[in-house]
């Protein structure tokens, strides 16, 4: 059982109206990604997934990264709705950061957008942003959701949200 989603305004999002399975959307609005006062990642040719109860989860074409700055990709767990992802660390020489990003190599046949674009964790960011404006990590650590002060949740991710 879900909660009650949070009310919204004008010009605001549920993540409770967001669709399971997740949907792919085209982002218009610039992307960009802040560590050690460098940009690890900007575009304008971002996709975002939506799916109910997160936030939306931002990626960026491999085209515009700075690539220097990824570790090889590991294997890590398997998304039941876009397959098996992979781990990259970040390392800007002055910082290193574990599992700062991941992408989708090989997705499922509704991901193929994707396919190699690279998706980054918020929380251990300098700074993360959608259109210029500074989001929050998606609550817990797991999910690596973008929260923008459009976005109503309550969100999965904290304590208590396991069964959503």
């Amino acid at each position: 059982m879900h909660p009650e989603p949070d009310p919204i305004g004008p010009s605001e999002e549920s993540v409770w109206n967001y669709p399971r399975p997740p949907r792919l959307e085209l982002v218009t609005q610039r992307l960009r990604v802040v560590l050690d006062g460098r940009d690890v990642a900007a575009t304008m040719a971002g996709f975002r997934v939506l799916e109910t109860s997160h936030p939306p989860t931002y990626y960026f074409p491999p085209a515009d990264l700075a690539a220097d700055l990824l570790g090889p990709p590991r294997k890590a767990g398997i998304c039941e709705w876009k397959g098996r992802a992979v781990l990259f660390d970040l390392d800007t020489g002055s910082r290193r950061i574990e599992g700062a990003a991941w992408a989708y190599p090989d997705p499922t046949p509704g991901f193929l957008a994707i396919a190699g674009y690279i998706a980054f964790y918020a929380g251990p960011m300098d700074g993360c942003f959608v259109g210029g404006v500074p989001v929050l990590p998606q609550p817990g650590g797991f999910y690596g959701g973008w929260i923008t002060p459009s976005i109503r949740g309550p969100f999965k991710g904290g304590p208590g949200t396991m069964g959503w």
